[in-house]
């Protein structure tokens, strides 16, 4: 992505799309409507309302963690997924969606096992996981490995 170039974002609070130059990812930018940030160093918690916006309004790869509360793999996975984001932010957004409370996302895409990771790029699943990756490391190199075998 070249520096100069304008970059969509979406806001983890307010689901706001924003407009951002490449440039200035690093560089802490807040939401233009709520005015916080657009990048924490967490994973955004996504449900049927906002999952179609975060994957398909943001020009960044979103990796998602689909995931349930009673997950015994899920629980194990989870500091993994967090750390996760502190390293790959703000090139990736991460998020994780509660497959129990967003019934509707989980049918349509149809995740059929939990934790499963699913990477988004340009509003199309290029990846998916199934089964957790425990450490941060796992989850950056499977990232990395995904987005090098896409064109462009």
């Amino acid at each position: 992505m070249a520096a100069m170039e304008s970059l969509h974002v979406v806001c983890p609070h307010c689901h706001t799309t924003n407009r951002v130059k490449g440039a200035q990812l690093g560089s802490a930018p807040d939401c233009g409507h709520c005015k916080k940030p657009l990048f924490t160093g967490h994973p955004v918690a996504l449900d049927d309302a906002s999952f179609d916006r975060h994957v398909t309004r943001g020009d960044l790869p979103v990796l998602v963690d689909f995931w349930a509360a009673w997950c015994g793999p899920c629980r194990m996975m989870a500091p993994a997924f967090e750390a996760a984001a502190a390293q790959l932010e703000p090139r990736i957004r991460l998020a994780k969606v509660d497959t129990e409370l967003a019934q509707q996302v989980a049918a349509r895409l149809n995740i059929r096992s939990i934790p499963t990771l699913a990477l988004y790029v340009g509003g199309r699943e290029v990846a998916r996981q199934a089964g957790a990756l425990t450490s941060p490391s796992q989850i950056a190199a499977w990232v990395q490995r995904q987005l090098s075998l896409q064109p462009g």
